[in-house]
């Protein structure tokens, strides 16, 4: 399934979150050569959309390139740009993405995968700002600020000769992590919410609504695949449960594996819920009626026979949820 395309701000209510702002905020003003270092799909693009914003080229383009994605027999062009006929199928003059982030910023993704024939004239440029268009006699001057990012440090791709040690220092700058899903957990809830609101959006559904046990599920997954996998998730359930509540059962495999062991006991093994007094007897009451949904995994007639209220009462409940 191809992912919807999203962007939202990021979600930062956890304390590596709040911490990574502080220092953007930190950085945003400064003209410097920033590094995103973090993890396939933890949201580099998204961090570095938010500094654009936070900084003086706000008004300008942002324009990401993803260096891992172009084949290296079209990224010179891709990058430059090229003039009519600089090669066959060039019919007319192309502007690059670096001509294309002038007066804002120039976003590398994977940075590391640039080809190493195209290292020395990227240097160039990131020391004068100026470039030639493929084919073309005349430099070109651009002011766009550089912020790269990578899946790992550069200096392995520097010891291993697959990246040139001029560039590496020239885009050193200043490096900052972006942290892991699995390290922002507080995170998870908030952008479960977000993204399923702009999910349902777009596919014109009705947002469904999880169930305890599928949100424990979410919160204890470690998601290898950060942000990106999430999103994927959200949308497979936005999808096959329009409307409806999301059981454990309705998230993929990996998920229901996650789940703590309380948070899956047997049936009738002492599952307890606190119930605070100082709250409205219907909330204690609906908070009951959906334990019980979620212990018996929404089968309405189960859930009233464990509580002994009628069918009615729970079916009641369950359509006004």
């Amino acid at each position: 399934m191809r992912p919807v395309d999203v962007v939202f701000e990021p979600v930062m209510h956890s304390a590596a979150m709040r911490q990574l702002d502080r220092v953007l905020r930190a950085v945003a003003a400064k003209e410097v050569v920033i590094s995103l270092v973090g993890e396939s799909g933890s949201g580099k693009e998204v961090v570095a959309r938010r500094m654009h914003e936070m900084s003086h080229r706000r008004a300008g383009p942002f324009v990401p390139i993803n260096c891992a994605a172009i084949p290296d027999a079209l990224f010179e062009s891709e990058l430059f740009g090229h003039e009519k006929g600089a090669f066959t199928g060039a019919s007319d003059r192309a502007r690059g993405k670096i001509e294309m982030a002038g007066g804002g910023t120039l976003f590398l993704d994977e940075v590391g995968e640039t080809p190493m024939n195209l290292q020395a004239k990227l240097l160039r440029f990131l020391e004068n700002h100026k470039f030639m268009r493929v084919g073309g006699t005349t430099k070109i001057s651009v002011d766009a600020r550089i912020v790269c990012a990578t899946l790992r440090p550069l200096e392995d791709d520097v010891r291993a000769g697959r990246f040139r040690a001029d560039l590496f220092y020239r885009l050193q700058g200043i490096a900052i992590r972006v942290p892991s899903l699995r390290d922002r957990r507080a995170d998870i809830g908030p952008l479960v919410h977000e993204l399923t609101a702009q999910i349902s959006s777009k596919h014109g559904t009705k947002p469904p609504k999880y169930m305890r046990a599928a949100t424990a599920a979410l919160r204890s997954y470690d998601w290898p695949g950060n942000v990106r996998e999430l999103r994927n998730v959200v949308e497979l359930v936005c999808l096959l449960r329009e409307g409806k509540s999301v059981r454990l059962r309705d998230l993929p495999a990996a998920l229901q594996l996650s789940v703590p062991v309380r948070a899956a006991a047997p049936r009738g093994q002492g599952e307890t819920l606190e119930v605070r007094l100082d709250r409205p007897l219907d909330e204690t009451v609906d908070e009951i009626l959906r334990a019980a949904l979620e212990l018996e995994d929404g089968n309405r007639s189960r859930a009233a026979r464990r509580l002994g209220v009628s069918l009615r009462t729970m079916q009641r409940f369950a359509a006004g949820r």
